[in-house]
């Protein structure tokens, strides 16, 4: 499979060439064309969410274009170059390798915390600036990579909240926890467990599962004994919806807190009535508001014939803060644009975008949602309200 993979991207890297000269000479004033990577999985369970990034970043791409853009006084040209890492560790190593042959000016993804670690550090040994729409393990930004940014808070920071809501809301003094083994579920699951402890809640059982598994029984017969007030899943959507009705199933009543990435279709879908009542608090805020917002509404609705998804924001905003530090740096040179990226503060769809000196997000702000009625319900948002 690996061989194959390197076929295919051999491939795709020959077309891409092809398309940058095409691209260049269409401009009809000799345009310069700069290559922005999107990678996310755009297959396999989470496949619908990372078509969402996709569908998002070329819209800002084509935003980005129609505004006629120039840089260092040369009209440029951005394209937008996808590929689907399968939220599979080696395929993002192997697509972040093809990134830098292919000379990409930055890279926007990846979505998944394991994928993201270890083909951070590729990009950063090319000095190619990245900007994470969802990577939210807080070892992203502490690999010492300069060129290292993420649109989204970290999972410290949403695991903190998570545990207040469960003791203080939710009076979950007794949590069972549970954990996909996946470095961003079982790194969102030490977070939480730490703050929950601090807030003087008690672990009665800690479990990992394959994030493959749709198979929870031996865990939920263990959690039933312990009679937990809440049940913590630190896993993704399609998941959640199979542990959530297991629960049921096994008259387990206790309320599912699940971590981000659970808001969407998918989950209602899959999940059904047994998933009434399951919260989760997301990254972002509650809703989004202003003319910017509406364009990027409206462009969407017109185009996919589809809702937007929870993270597609954060890619349409994680192309547009790239386009708009190479604009303030005047310069599409790596060093320069990473540069102009730890300076920056751009107003966008999800809020208003600054990063600290490790490229976390500054003032993040959070959604706390619960579905009621077959839909996700926002309850409020959480954290600085400034951003908005």
């Amino acid at each position: 499979m690996i061989k194959a993979l390197r076929q295919s991207l051999l491939l795709t890297l020959a077309l891409a060439g092809a398309g940058c000269f095409i691209a260049s000479g269409s401009a009809g004033a000799q345009a310069r064309t700069v290559l922005i990577g999107l990678a996310a999985p755009m297959s396999g369970p989470s496949g619908s969410t990372g078509v969402s990034l996709e569908r998002a970043a070329q819209l800002a791409v084509d935003d980005i274009n129609n505004s006629k853009p120039v840089i260092a006084g040369e009209p440029v040209l951005f394209k937008l170059l996808p590929q689907d890492d399968r939220a599979d560790p080696r395929t993002g190593e192997l697509i972040a390798d093809y990134f830098v042959k292919s000379k990409v000016a930055a890279v926007v993804g990846h979505w998944n915390s394991g994928v993201g670690i270890p083909a951070a550090r590729i990009y950063a040994a090319a000095g190619i600036p990245h900007v994470a729409p969802a990577v939210t393990a807080p070892a992203y930004t502490q690999q010492g990579d300069a060129s290292a940014f993420r649109i989204v808070p970290h999972d410290g920071e949403g695991a903190r909240l998570t545990a207040d809501y469960v003791v203080r809301e939710l009076k979950g003094v007794n949590v069972a926890v549970i954990d996909d083994s996946t470095v961003f579920g079982s790194t969102y699951a030490d977070e939480f467990v730490k703050s929950l402890t601090a807030l003087q809640g008690r672990v009665t059982g800690r479990y990992a599962v394959s994030s493959k598994t749709s198979d929870f029984n031996s865990v939920l017969r263990s959690i039933r004994d312990s009679h937990p007030d809440v049940v913590f899943f630190a896993g993704l959507d399609a998941q959640a919806a199979q542990l959530v009705q297991d629960l049921r199933r096994l008259q387990i009543r206790a309320p599912l807190v699940g971590i981000g990435g659970l808001v969407g279709p998918t989950f209602l879908k899959l999940a059904g009535a047994a998933g009434e009542g399951v919260s989760v608090v997301e990254p972002g805020l509650p809703s989004y508001k202003g003319p910017q917002w509406s364009h990027f509404e409206q462009a969407w609705k017109a185009r996919y014939q589809d809702e937007i998804y929870l993270y597609a924001p954060f890619a349409y905003d994680a192309v547009r803060v790239i386009a708009a530090a190479m604009r303030e740096a005047d310069s599409v040179e790596p060093a320069k644009v990473t540069a102009s990226l730890h300076r920056i503060r751009y107003k966008g769809i999800s809020g208003t975008i600054a990063f600290d000196a490790q490229g976390n997000l500054r003032d993040p702000v959070f959604t706390l949602y619960r579905v009621s009625g077959g839909r996700w319900r926002v309850v409020r948002s959480i954290g600085n309200p400034d951003r908005s």
